[in-house]
């Protein structure tokens, strides 16, 4: 999810669910050890849990970067072994790492010795053509001894070379069997299955056999599929909140955005599926993805003006429900 799960993407979808743990773009060593520490991980207090996910391959690089990450008050480190991309590849991290557990499994012992907090790894259910169970299987096993208790499955094989990343998310067909396997075998770790994921029947179909379950690109383009998420799985006791609700909260945090400099751009790109299937949706979409006019957008009552000018085009019971709120 390199640049769409950032911290504005993240409070958007904490407005949606309060519980969910929300994870942050993959972020390398290079960046933070040599880059502006606080542009990769200044976060809002609001956005816990929130874990931080690390791409990298160097044991001494990734402990101080988890110790950075932990300084900043994240609540969990995650290391990367499941990005396939050329790019990620040369900086010999992300999916190639599984065809090096003993190094993966010094990245995670070094990363747990500088940190308290949990350290948990990502990874496919294979690369290439290497479809063995026993291969993943030896790979979870050599990172747990490492002191690893969750593992995130995305049940996909990854295909180092030939396929785009989009591809990669497509092409490899889902094999939940493999994540539901390695729960049976290794029933003291925590597994996470991932990919693919849409419903919530689907959810409650892995959960029958895993511990938990991730959501990707389902939660980025149909952000409304997280409103039950507190109810269903955290026992949460607060009414969903409606589209408008949620729509409100986020207009509210990019007026302070604006008036403290900030890009209005910025924040709604990643709200743009929020009224998904809505009837006018197309029309709010079209607003309020606007560059040229959000880019002329400088104070909290210009927000509002582009925010009502894009619910105009939304049907009732949104304009009702704008009614009862003003």
């Amino acid at each position: 999810m390199m640049d769409w799960t950032d911290r504005h993407c993240r409070m958007f979808h904490r407005q949606l669910s309060r519980h969910a743990w929300l994870y942050t773009e993959m972020v390398t060593t290079g960046a933070l050890l040599h880059g502006d520490v606080a542009r990769h991980l200044d976060f809002d207090a609001a956005e816990q849990p929130v874990a931080l996910q690390l791409g990298g391959s160097e044991p001494a690089e990734l402990a101080a970067a988890a110790k950075l990450g932990e300084q900043w008050g994240y609540a969990e480190i995650n290391l990367n072994c499941g990005c396939p991309s050329e790019r990620v590849q040369r900086g010999a991290f992300g999916a190639c790492l599984m065809a090096e557990p003993g190094l993966v499994a010094d990245c995670v012992r070094a990363m747990r010795e500088a940190v308290n907090v949990p350290v948990t790894v990502k990874h496919r259910i294979g690369i290439d053509a290497i479809e063995e169970y026993g291969f993943v299987r030896d790979f979870v096993g050599t990172i747990a001894e490492a002191g690893c208790q969750t593992f995130i499955v995305h049940a996909r094989n990854a295909i180092l070379k030939g396929l785009s990343p989009k591809e990669n998310r497509e092409i490899p067909p889902l094999r939940y069997e493999v994540a539901y396997r390695l729960k049976q075998e290794f029933p003291m770790l925590e597994i996470l299955i991932n990919g693919g994921i849409t419903a919530y029947a689907e959810i409650d179909s892995h959960l029958q056999h895993v511990d938990g379950v991730m959501l990707g690109r389902e939660a980025y383009h149909n952000p409304y599929v997280l409103a039950e998420v507190d109810q269903r799985y955290y026992g949460g006791s607060e009414p969903v909140a409606s589209r408008l609700d949620v729509e409100l909260a986020m207009q509210r945090y990019i007026g302070d955005l604006v008036e403290a400099g900030g890009y209005m751009g910025a924040v709604t790109r990643h709200m743009l599926g929020l009224h998904r299937g809505v009837a006018g949706g197309r029309g709010w979409r079209r607003v309020l993805s606007d560059a040229r006019r959000m880019q002329a957008v400088r104070s909290r009552e210009q927000v509002d003006v582009l925010f009502e000018e894009a619910r105009s085009h939304l049907r009732t019971p949104i304009r009702e429900q704008m009614e009862e709120v003003l």
